[in-house]
């Protein structure tokens, strides 16, 4: 068997804007899904998970339409991807996929793209290596829409395949769809912007608050919806469409005043986040931002949890230059922007917070802009 890997993902800034035709700037973690993959001549699919032992998925390639319900969740994404590689016309005649996983799941870092991702880069080196990477991503995402039911933008798999390491990926969503599976690696719609924390002395932390969250739950996808409405109301295609909070104040609801106000500011922060790395700023410059739109989540868009907002106020409180929670919100993660020399003293101040507030012991680990998928072996 050969092995490929595929990272989680985790914003520098833009949450909630890539299903609003927005701009989002990740990086790749250092933490990795592993497919080993290998083909097999009999027409089946089988899956395991290292994380699973005791279970084993065995199902024909004709027949995953037809028993999509009938496996397990967790299955679904591997058997998903593979359906979607099948749907396009690629011939799979069977292969085996055994996967491990180090990106921790319900953390909001994309354990699932970087499962989606894994198991695509290696059906496509194995039976489909004329597809690009830009198809990769779109083949991964449809998976996970269809397949999962999981109703994902194009930031999770774009990060996964495109990030590189020592850069964030700065994505404008609109551009990039609209450019398709044609676009190039000199495409105006994603660039790499040196991104070297260390060279000033600096360490990104991810607090995993080990409240899972579930993007297929409903939480995710009323927000999606609230966010249409809103636009709908200004008249506009996408949020992404307003870049004046002025303009926000007609909308009639305020629940849906909100929801935009959250998705212009939080535009408008990725914005000039990327610009301060594009000139080399010191990247403590971006912390008061991270800050911002912590609060903009909180308040705005409603996603944040009494442990996150603990996390967030422990870091900040213990040094940190900016911090805030990551990923789809009710639950998950949080990202800090710490002196690499005072990490280990943020930690602590995490886990006291949390140890008074009543709260489990969280998961802390030092993260940095990491490469995307690619063959392991």
């Amino acid at each position: 068997m050969q092995t490929w890997v595929a990272p989680g993902r985790v914003n520098i800034i833009g949450e909630h804007t890539d299903y609003n035709d927005g701009f989002v700037l990740p990086i790749a973690l250092p933490l990795v899904v592993e497919c080993a993959a290998a083909e097999r001549g009999d027409g089946r699919v089988r899956v395991v998970s290292r994380q699973r032992p005791d279970e084993t998925v065995l199902v024909a390639v004709a027949d995953l339409a037809a028993q999509r319900d009938r496996v397990p969740g967790w299955s679904r994404y591997p058997l998903g991807v593979v359906a979607e590689f099948v749907r396009r016309g690629h011939r799979i005649a069977g292969v085996d996929l055994v996967l491990d996983g180090a990106v921790p799941i319900g953390a909001g870092l994309s354990s699932s793209a970087a499962l989606s991702c894994a198991v695509a880069i290696a059906l496509r080196d194995l039976f489909a290596p004329t597809v690009t990477d830009r198809e990769l991503i779109d083949l991964a995402r449809a998976a996970e829409n269809g397949y999962v039911g999981a109703p994902t933008g194009l930031l999770d798999q774009s990060a996964s395949i495109l990030c590189t390491a020592g850069h964030a990926l700065f994505l404008d969503i609109r551009r990039f769809a609209a450019e398709g599976a044609g676009a190039n690696a000199n495409s105006a719609g994603h660039e790499q912007i040196t991104f070297d924390i260390e060279r000033f002395g600096l360490a990104l932390l991810v607090i995993d608050t080990g409240q899972p969250h579930e993007l297929v739950d409903g939480g995710y996808g009323e927000r999606r919806a609230q966010c249409e409405a809103a636009a709908a109301e200004l008249g506009v295609p996408a949020l992404r469409d307003i870049d004046s909070v002025a303009a926000v104040g007609r909308i009639s609801d305020a629940v849906l005043r909100r929801r935009a106000r959250h998705v212009v500011t939080e535009n408008a922060r990725v914005l000039t986040v990327a610009e301060k790395l594009r000139s080399g700023q010191d990247p403590r410059s971006i912390g008061t931002i991270l800050t911002e739109g912590h609060a903009s989540l909180r308040d705005d868009f409603e996603v944040s949890t009494p442990a996150l907002d603990a996390a967030v106020a422990a870091t900040l409180d213990a040094g940190a230059h900016g911090a805030r929670m990551v990923g789809g919100g009710f639950g998950g993660s949080v990202l800090a922007l710490v002196d690499r020399e005072h990490t280990g003293a943020v930690m602590d101040a995490v886990r006291i917070r949390f140890a008074r507030s009543g709260f489990a012991e969280p998961r802390t680990f030092v993260v940095g802009p990491a490469a995307g998928a690619h063959r392991a072996d």
